[in-house]
């Protein structure tokens, strides 16, 4: 089959649209990107860029008209309006069904017990009150069903005194996994049913705010349990029938389990890297999952850390970034920076991958990276 020049169509555009667009160049891909913030990342760079709330029927089905394909780069966009450009003919993936359901914590959470898909033993609640039914659960984690993002809507609930912490909206409440280490492998799969899978990668979080702070590549576990991760996350692409790319976060426990934590159908922080550390980036082979074309080697090419830019605590203005030079006179360092003009504390404002084969040396650099380069504001 021919290819031609492809309009597509992304629901934000922050920086993981900004980096998709980047990809889709490589192939003279004509990207058209709609976004509340009139200063997004992808403004810059989007061929077209519409100014509107992700979350309106009619805006984004006005969006859809005119592309070829619609993809997202954030979950919280309005599915109902992408069914019916769906349902219009339009080539829409992730699925529609499918980001319903991931929007839905709950929901998420049960398909995965009605699928034999391992999981945190967990309760579903619908009110604050509910709390105090399921003490002898504690210590546990509580989540709100819905609008929880990049660790808002979580809450730790460690003795009934924390019960005042939770949320009083439907929630899931998840008994607290003693895990070794939070591992994530993102899976590919296209319309023609093919499926990739990247080595595993272990998250380190940020302590206080539940921010992944830097991931190593790959991870440092046994060979076993590198199979039970990346089996586990095509089990649950293939459990969905997915097409895109998808997120799978996981525990490794004490014990030598891998429990699904939460899944992301679109690119993931936790990939970061592959841009300099793989064959393929997890940008060009969603591109080639959702175009349907072969899915790419996910073969690393070498050891690599990915460690989050954060915005310094007690800085709240333009963004100034010291230490850059320092950090890039470093060999195998390199630094993504989003185009956010405006830095607060803990706002993820760029990243930086090390490469490295020798792994002492890799975690030297990421340590020199941590302590020089830092977010302030001018």
């Amino acid at each position: 089959m021919a290819y031609q020049q492809i309009r597509l169509g992304i629901l934000g555009g922050g920086q993981l649209g900004k980096m998709l667009i980047q990809a889709a160049a490589d192939w003279n891909i004509v990207v058209k990107v709609l976004d509340p913030d009139a200063e997004a990342p992808c403004r810059s760079l989007a061929a077209e860029f519409v100014q509107g709330p992700l979350t309106d029927y009619a805006t984004v089905l006005a969006f859809g008209q005119d592309v070829d394909v619609l993809t997202i780069e954030i979950e919280n966009v309005n599915a109902e309006a992408l069914a019916a450009l769906a349902a219009a003919g339009k080539r829409v993936f992730p699925r529609p069904s499918h980001i319903a359901l991931i929007q839905d914590k709950r929901a998420q959470k049960q398909f995965y017990q009605t699928h034999g898909i391992a999981t945190a033993p967990f309760v579903l609640t619908q009110q604050r009150a509910d709390l105090a039914q399921h003490l002898h659960r504690l210590p546990a984690v509580h989540k709100l069903g819905r609008a929880g993002y990049d660790g808002r809507g979580v809450q730790k609930i460690a003795t009934p005194a924390d019960v005042a912490k939770g949320f009083d909206e439907p929630g899931v409440l998840e008994q607290l996994v003693d895990f070794e280490k939070e591992l994530a492998v993102i899976a590919a799969r296209s319309p023609s049913g093919e499926v990739q899978t990247f080595p595993v990668v272990e998250m380190v979080f940020h302590p206080e705010h539940n921010l992944v702070q830097y991931l190593f590549a790959p991870a440092e576990i046994t060979a076993a349990q590198a199979r039970l991760a990346s089996e586990t996350a095509r089990q649950v692409v293939e459990a969905l029938d997915f097409v895109g790319l998808l997120a799978v976060e996981m525990f490794l426990t004490k014990t030598g389990e891998v429990l699904v934590n939460e899944v992301a159908p679109r690119p993931h922080n936790s990939g970061h890297h592959t841009i300099e550390a793989n064959v393929t980036s997890q940008y060009q082979q969603l591109l080639r999952a959702i175009l349907d074309l072969p899915l790419g080697s996910p073969e690393a090419l070498a050891p690599a850390a990915m460690l989050n830019l954060l915005g310094e605590p007690g800085h709240h203005g333009p963004a100034v970034y010291a230490g850059l030079e320092q950090v890039l006179a470093q060999a195998g360092v390199y630094v993504h920076l989003y185009g956010k003009a405006v830095t607060k504390p803990y706002r993820k404002m760029g990243h930086v991958t090390v490469v490295d084969h020798n792994l002492a040396r890799l975690k030297g650099k990421v340590d020199f990276v941590e302590q020089h380069l830092k977010v302030i504001s001018g």
